[in-house]
């Protein structure tokens, strides 16, 4: 069994995959009880840091279809990759890439939220070949969180989401069994457009992408498109009543859930900390400013 640690997260490995029968709204509950919560990792991207092929060895025996972000953040003083929650290995997964063609991952000069210079992990995926993406996955995670709580700002497209019935994956995690059995868990988040082509969030967990144990919509939250916002995910571990997670933009509530955040004891397996996958191609985005803290930030 893997120790239970207080901490932060987000996860996605290979598809995605989205539900055709979404559930009803869930109700609102009162904000979680936490504790207070210590900064566990911290980048915007700035100098040194960088992206490079795998090394020789663990990194091209294991994970040969990545790019690994390498380097010190000396604005913020921590290093990549991301070791969090007993993790080996972390970087951004090329998954049916086409031979790279079909996506492109770089560190970029941008204008950031602020107006002014600053560098950003720039993400597209330029055609679909199976079910092309380009998470970045925090994989092989020894440790449970007992909390966990993630935000980073990010900038998409304003083409992917046009016209009905349109989705793209932001964020996820899975547990250990989840593909290979229904004891399996994950939590998703996706923005998209319904049948009349309205922009709305969906907030779920499930046993499987397409049998949602709970799913939330929110259409009174805006969806931003080709502008900065801020998304931030709190998660207490449980597969009990005492569970909670909550997904928020630009401080406000997109969603909240009461119960369990994984099913049958089931461990944790990888967060998908970023992600660029959809039905809609081409699409992008920016992402900039991830904190990662063991509990809410005081």
């Amino acid at each position: 069994m893997k120790n239970i640690l207080p901490l932060l997260f987000l996860i996605v490995f290979g598809a995605c995959g989205k539900s055709d029968n979404p559930l009803q709204t869930e109700p609102i509950s009162a904000a979680a009880e936490t504790i207070p919560g210590v900064l566990l990792f911290s980048s915007g991207f700035e100098s040194d840091t960088y992206l490079s092929e795998p090394q020789e060895g663990f990194e091209s025996d294991f994970w040969p279809d990545y790019e690994i972000i390498r380097g010190k953040d000396l604005t913020t003083g921590y290093s990549w990759p991301i070791r969090i929650l007993g993790s080996n290995f972390s970087g951004i997964h090329k998954i049916d890439d086409d031979g790279g063609s079909a996506i492109d991952n770089s560190i970029d000069t941008v204008i950031g939220h602020d107006g002014q210079e600053t560098k950003a992990l720039f993400q597209r995926v330029n055609y679909d070949v199976l079910a092309t993406q380009t998470p970045y996955q925090i994989n092989n995670i020894a440790e449970n969180p007992e909390e966990l709580y993630i935000s980073y700002r990010m900038k998409t497209d304003d083409s992917a989401l046009v016209g009905p019935d349109k989705w793209r994956a932001i964020w996820e995690y899975k547990t250990d069994n989840y593909g290979t059995s229904m004891n399996g868990f994950r939590m998703i988040a996706f923005m998209e457009t319904n049948a009349q082509g309205i922009k709305h969030w969906v907030f779920q967990g499930d046993t499987s992408p397409t049998t949602p144990i709970w799913q939330i919509e929110n259409y009174d939250i805006p969806v931003p498109t080709n502008e900065w916002f801020q998304v931030a995910y709190y998660i207490k571990w449980s597969d009990s009543s005492d569970g909670y997670a909550s997904m928020k933009v630009n401080g406000e509530l997109i969603a909240e859930h009461s119960g369990a955040t994984t099913t049958n004891s089931d461990n944790l397996d990888f967060i998908i900390l970023t992600q660029v996958y959809g039905n809609s191609h081409p699409m992008h985005q920016w992402v900039d400013d991830i904190e990662i803290w063991n509990g809410l930030p005081e």
